[in-house]
């Protein structure tokens, strides 16, 4: 199994902003096959070293998550969105 971790810093981090990523994160549930666990959390900690949310996911295999990074639905509208709204991110991926 393969898990897949991304924190982003979002340009604007109010409430609404981290809402509509986290939404659009949960969105893939159903939509993107290889998918076989997701968890989405915002941050409210706020601190200067925190980032505003983080993307957990789960795959079968590696060529799973390769799949899934060129994943219509994840590239489209996902990445897309995302990549218009974050300022920076970060990412480990690791087999369990």
């Amino acid at each position: 199994m393969i898990k897949h971790i991304v924190c982003f810093k979002l340009k604007d981090n109010s409430p609404q902003s981290c809402e509509k990523a986290a939404e659009i994160f949960r969105s893939m549930e159903g939509k993107v096959p290889m998918l076989k666990s997701i968890q989405v959390g915002i941050d409210f900690l706020h601190s200067p070293r925190s980032y505003d949310i983080i993307l957990e996911t789960t795959f079968e295999s590696k060529d799973a998550l390769n799949d899934y990074q060129n994943d219509p639905y994840h590239c489209e509208v996902v990445k897309k969105y995302i990549h218009s709204v974050q300022e920076t991110s970060i990412a480990v991926d690791y087999e369990f």
